[in-house]
């Protein structure tokens, strides 16, 4: 089941975070976060009007997705960039897909334009999934980034959300 985070959920949602903290380049941060700063988070989003999505699966919180702003600036206010992340030990079974789904349905329902995903140009099966989403590769930017003593490439792949010709 896809719903809305609540704050009950923040606990889930601040172990699968850190978890790609510690153990992957899907999170360019070194610091983790505890069930306060993820509450904290969720209610920001919701208050901004952003989704923050949990798949729940038997009670269980398994994997979250949200999208915010791509740039702080006015003219980009129809453009988002979105994260999905999935419990380690349950990635690969279709989970983060019907989060993408649902927040791609979310991102055109808020009357979006563009979604915007920035990932580590070497995490292939993200960008396959995005590609298999529509996703359309548009850039990569080269060494950009660091973790675990290395840099890191940012590819940028981008959805059209919907056929407006103008604003």
């Amino acid at each position: 089941m896809i719903r809305n985070a609540t704050p009950e959920d923040a606990e889930a949602i601040a172990a699968i975070y850190n978890d790609a903290v510690r153990n992957s380049t899907a999170i360019w941060n070194d610091v983790v976060v505890d069930t306060a700063n993820r509450v904290d988070w969720i209610a920001a989003r919701q208050n901004a009007g952003l989704p923050v999505l949990v798949l729940e699966e038997a009670g269980t919180v398994t994997g979250y997705a949200s999208y915010g702003p791509f740039r702080a600036f006015d003219g980009y206010r129809e453009t988002v960039e979105h994260s999905v992340y999935v419990q380690q030990d349950r990635r690969g079974g279709g989970r983060g897909r019907a989060l993408m789904e649902a927040l791609i349905a979310r991102a055109r329902a808020d009357n979006r334009h563009i979604m915007v995903a920035a990932i580590e140009a070497g995490n292939a099966p993200s960008i396959a999934l995005h590609e298999k989403l529509g996703f359309v590769a548009v850039g990569t930017m080269p060494e950009v980034g660091q973790k675990f003593g290395r840099w890191l490439d940012l590819a940028l792949l981008q959805l059209k959300l919907d056929e407006r010709t103008q604003p």
